[in-house]
C-alpha cells in the first residue's frame, strides 16, 4: 500500500461511517493503493433509503436548494487542485484533462442552481376548446422522489456532478453507487454537499458490489428513479428489470467522424488527434471512426498522423502527459486484442499498436472493414480507424452502421453538406466542424439507440426527475 493512502468513510443517512469491511482504491498506473473506501452491503442501501424517504417528509424551498448548489460551485472552484489530483489518482486520468473535468463540475453545478430557482409548470390555454371555457388550468413540476443513481469510472467527478446537482434541483434525495474503481470523486463531492447545509438523508454514497447494491435500489418501490451511466448491457438490463420505475440511460457510442473534401484540414486533424485519445480514448464519445473523402485521405493523414505520434503517453500526474494508463490490465489486455483482430483481418496499423511501460500507445487503424470490433463495438481505448469513401452519402451510411447513436460529427465547408449531415445521421447530437467528443454541460446530452433514452444537461435532467401536476380551477361568472 502507497505511503499515502488513506481511509475513507462513507455518508450513509447523515452520517459518516465505517463498516468494518474495505474496498482498496488502486492506481491505474502504478498499481498502488491510493485509499482504502469503506465497503457498504444492502442494509446500509435500505439505511439510506430511509433516510431518504425521511427527508421528502421535510422538503427544502427552491431558493435553499439553489443556494446549496451554488455554495457547492464555489467550494469546487476554492479546491479545484484537489479535485483535479483526485480523479487523476484513482482514474489515471492525465492531470491537465483532470483540470479540465473539476472545471466542468463547477459549471454543472451552477447551472442546476439555477433550474433550481426556475423550476415551473405551464398555463394551459382552458378557452382554446368549448369545454374549458370558464376554467383556469396551469401545471406544477413535482420532484418524482427518491432517486437512485449508478455512476461510471471515466468521469468520476462530473458524471457524478450531472446526477446529483439536478436531482437536488428537483427537490429529489439520492441514494448514489459510485463505480467501485473511482469512489474518492463522488465523497468529495458529498464533503463538500454537506459541509454547504445539504440535511441528513439527501444524500447517501454506497460503495461496494455492484450488483448486490444495484440490486435494493431496483427492487425498493421507493425509488422512482434510477439514474445509470455505463455499459448497454448493464443498463437496458436494468431496465428491464424495473419496468415501473423511469429508468434514465446514458451509454456507449462508436463515435463517427465525416471529413469532407473540402474540409479545413488542419483544423480537423488537431481536433481529431486530441479528441480520439484524450484520457486513453475512455469517453462515450471519444472519436473511433473517421471517414474521409477519398481526394482529402492523404492530405488528411499527413497532418493527423504526426499530430497522434507527438501525443506524450506516461504518467498520468505528470503535466506533459496527453495519454495515460486504461483503467485496468483487463481492459488494455481487450484493446490489445481488439487491435490484433484488425491487423490479422487485413486492416493497416498506420502507427501505435504497442504497449510502452503499460500503456497502449495511440493507435491508428486504416481500411478496417465495417464488422470488426474496432470499428462496430465501442473501443474505449486510444484507438481510432480511418476508411476512404467516394461520397457523403457513402458515410453518412457508415456513420450510421452500427447500433450506436450517441454523438457524430462533419468537418465541411459546405453548408449543405452540414445541414445534410445535421438530417441524416442518426445520433443525439451532431456537430459540425467540432470534434463530437465536445461536451458543454448546460447542452442537452444523449443518445439513441443502444446508445440510451435521456437527455442530461442540468435543464433537461431536472425535468426527468420531476413529475407535472395538472391543477384546474373553476372560475367565478364575470
Amino acid at each position: 500500500m502507497a505511503a499515502t493512502a488513506t481511509e475513507k468513510k462513507l455518508l450513509v443517512a447523515g452520517e459518516w461511517i465505517e463498516t468494518g469491511e474495505w474496498v482498496e482504491v488502486a492506481s491505474p498506473y502504478s498499481g498502488e493503493v491510493v485509499a482504502r473506501v469503506a465497503k457498504a452491503g444492502a442494509g446500509h442501501v435500505r439505511s439510506a433509503l430511509d433516510a431518504a424517504e425521511e427527508a421528502l417528509t421535510q422538503p427544502m424551498p427552491a431558493h435553499k436548494r439553489a443556494e446549496i448548489l451554488g455554495a457547492v460551485a464555489d467550494a469546487l472552484v476554492r479546491r479545484q487542485d484537489e479535485a483535479a489530483e483526485t480523479i487523476c489518482a484513482e482514474a489515471g486520468k492525465p492531470l491537465k484533462t483532470a483540470r479540465v473535468e473539476a472545471s466542468r463540475a463547477v459549471s454543472t453545478f451552477t447551472m442546476a442552481a439555477v433550474e433550481a430557482r426556475k423550476l415551473t409548470g405551464e398555463t394551459v390555454p382552458m378557452d382554446a376548446s368549448q369545454a374549458g371555457e370558464g376554467k383556469l388550468a396551469f401545471t406544477l413540476r413535482r420532484p418524482i422522489g427518491i432517486v437512485g443513481a449508478i455512476s461510471p469510472f471515466n468521469f468520476p467527478l462530473n458524471l457524478v456532478a450531472h446526477k446529483l446537482a439536478p436531482a437536488l434541483a428537483a427537490g429529489c434525495p439520492v441514494v448514489l453507487k459510485p463505480a467501485t474503481a473511482t469512489p474518492l470523486s463522488a465523497l468529495l463531492l458529498a464533503e463538500l454537499m454537506t459541509e454547504a447545509g445539504l440535511p441528513p438523508g439527501w444524500l447517501s454514497v454506497v460503495v461496494g458490489n455492484s450488483s448486490e447494491l444495484g440490486d435494493v435500489l431496483v427492487a425498493d418501490e421507493r425509488v422512482k428513479l434510477i439514474t445509470f451511466t455505463g455499459s448497454g448491457p448493464v443498463g437496458w438490463a436494468l431496465r428491464e428489470r424495473a419496468p415501473r420505475k423511469r429508468v434514465n440511460l446514458e451509454l456507449g457510442n462508436a463515435t463517427p467522424v465525416i471529413v469532407a473534401a473540402d474540409a479545413d484540414l488542419d483544423t480537423a486533424a488537431a481536433k481529431l488527434a486530441g479528441n480520439a485519445f484524450s484520457f486513453a480514448g475512455q469517453s462515450c464519445i471519444s472519436v473511433q471512426r473517421i471517414y474521409v473523402e477519398r481526394p482529402a485521405l492523404e492530405p488528411f493523414l499527413e497532418r493527423f498522423l504526426p499530430r497522434v505520434e507527438a501525443l506524450v503517453v506516461g504518467d498520468p500526474a505528470d503535466e506533459a502527459t496527453d495519454v495515460g494508463p486504461l483503467i485496468d490490465a483487463a481492459n488494455r489486455d481487450r484493446v490489445l486484442e481488439w487491435i490484433e483482430e484488425a491487423r490479422s483481418s487485413g486492416a493497416e496499423v498506420l502507427t501505435g499498436g504497442t504497449v510502452e511501460n503499460g500503456l497502449v500507445r495511440p493507435t491508428v487503424i486504416a481500411d478496417a472493414a465495417p464488422e470488426l470490433k474496432v470499428s462496430c463495438d465501442e473501443i474505449f481505448g486510444p484507438v481510432c480507424t480511418i476508411n476512404a469513401v467516394d461520397s457523403l452519402d457513402e458515410a453518412l451510411a457508415l456513420a450510421n452502421g452500427t447500433r450506436y447513436g450517441l454523438q457524430a460529427g462533419i468537418f465541411t465547408a459546405s453548408l449543405e453538406s452540414a445541414l445534410r449531415a445535421a438530417q441524416a445521421l442518426d445520433f443525439g447530437g451532431v456537430t459540425i466542424n467540432e470534434a463530437p467528443t465536445f461536451r458543454a454541460d448546460q447542452m442537452p446530452y444523449g443518445g439513441v439507440k443502444d446508445s440510451g433514452n435521456t437527455r442530461e444537461g442540468p435543464a433537461w435532467a431536472v425535468r426527468e426527475m420531476t413529475e407535472e401536476r395538472l391543477v384546474v380551477l373553476e372560475l367565478p361568472p364575470a
